[in-house]
């Protein structure tokens, strides 16, 4: 059995802490983009952006872009706390 310093303990508790607390919030910004903003669809298509009705180009290419830049920056965020957290692999 490994002893694990307090130390050591007190990072993985403040690791799982800021990791659970980002993917609540990337949990959030999908849960708008996937429901909020096709349940407000209709409202928006008072408006045009490019030529389509803002609530279709948000529904069906916006919510797409945001999935993908959002797959990227929380990648980056867990990398800058699994480094500040000594939890990285190639730490």
């Amino acid at each position: 059995m490994t002893d694990i310093s307090e130390q050591e303990l007190a990072n993985r508790r403040e690791h799982w802490r800021r990791t659970r607390r980002l993917m609540v919030i990337h949990i959030a910004i999908w849960f708008f983009f996937s429901f909020v903003v096709h349940w407000f669809a209709a409202a928006l298509n008072s408006t045009s952006f490019l030529g389509f009705p803002l609530g279709f180009y948000m529904a069906a290419q916006g919510a797409l872009i945001v999935f993908v830049v959002q797959l990227f920056v929380f990648v980056w965020q867990q990398d800058r706390i699994d480094h500040a957290c000594g939890q990285a692999e190639d730490a």
